[in-house]
């Protein structure tokens, strides 16, 4: 089992639901914001948000009314963050097509989130249950906190690996956390089950984050994403973070000083042999090995924290979005 649909097999008929509830949440009566959502809509990625949604709450009960408004309101909250965030990072692509700000404006992108966090609360209403209610807005605070603090510390060199993993913990580790523990509660899973489910979550979102970072590192064609674009746009991860570890103080302070050139202009005529020299700086010291077998870590916990589940095609389905989390090309 090592794709998408194969991984989806178990709630198949539920995705049907879910996406059609998807679309009817994004429509709306003005001609520009339909225009804008219908762009949205149609580039929703792997949706593996949604996905996880539906198979936490499977893995206990039978999926509810519940659980798909859950889903979908997780994904349009993960959507308009990434809209929101593509404005405050200047990011002028997502997904390699051009952002909705890029696309039409940042008021435009800045409204149609807005009204999509609405939508996100509509649902949530509709769902009635509170501590549904009190992980959406946690999450929604996580995000936001998250974005703040890598505004913060984002373009300093100096940025060491527990702040590299407080920044992924608020913002990837957190979605991830969330969208299984509200899957669990909107199927009625036992606490137990619960507090599993959401480790689980938590450690598959670092995975997925890492394996994110690792590719900044990749000559990949497949990626969907320019290679070393965290640091052209003044994000250091781990696998440089563990470079400059390790490598001699007087050539770390050499790759900081270039790194921090490149923050204050990415666009200059030298950047692009700046970058191919921190990315083989970065390859020299193992920072990217180091970072993989991280990632392996913390795959090895998210296994163990769904030991307490009897086998089932649910099960199987949770271990191999581990999998395909730390084995995709994109």
């Amino acid at each position: 089992m090592d794709n998408l649909s194969n991984i989806r097999r178990p709630i198949e008929t539920h995705w049907v639901q879910y996406e059609r509830m998807m679309e009817q949440s994004l429509r709306a009566g003005n001609k520009l914001q339909q225009e804008v959502l219908h762009y949205v809509g149609s580039r929703r990625g792997k949706q593996l948000r949604p996905l996880l949604v539906l198979l936490c709450a499977q893995i206990c009960n039978p999926v509810t009314d519940k659980t798909l408004r859950s889903a979908v309101a997780m994904e349009l909250l993960h959507t308009a963050s990434l809209i929101h965030d593509d404005v405050v990072d200047s990011s002028e692509t997502r997904r390699g097509v051009a952002a909705v700000h890029t696309k039409w404006t940042n008021k435009v992108a800045v409204l149609i989130g807005d009204y999509m966090l609405a939508k996100v609360i509509g649902l949530i209403a509709e769902v009635r249950n509170i501590r549904i209610l009190e992980i959406v807005s946690q999450l929604g605070r996580s995000l936001s906190s998250g974005e703040m603090v890598q505004l913060h510390v984002g373009q300093s060199m100096w940025i060491d690996e527990a702040r590299y993993f407080q920044v992924i913990e608020q913002k990837t580790a957190q979605l991830f956390q969330a969208c299984a523990e509200a899957g669990a509660e909107s199927a009625g899973c036992t606490q137990r089950q619960r507090a599993a489910l959401r480790e689980y979550g938590r450690l598959l979102g670092i995975c997925f984050q890492i394996k994110d970072d690792i590719f900044d590192y990749s000559d990949l064609e497949e990626i969907g994403k320019p290679t070393m674009s965290d640091l052209r746009d003044g994000k250091v991860t781990l696998p440089l973070i563990e470079a400059l570890r390790r490598a001699p103080q007087d050539e770390a302070e050499h790759i900081r000083e270039i790194g921090e050139l490149l923050a204050a202009n990415s666009e200059s005529p030298d950047a692009e042999k700046a970058l191919q020299e921190v990315k083989s700086f970065v390859l020299r010291f193992r920072g990217d090995e180091y970072a993989v077998q991280q990632m392996l870590g913390y795959k090895k916990q998210a296994t163990e924290a769904l030991a307490v589940f009897r086998d089932s095609a649910e099960k199987n389905s949770l271990l191999a979005l581990l999998d395909f989390a730390i084995n995709r090309v994109q």
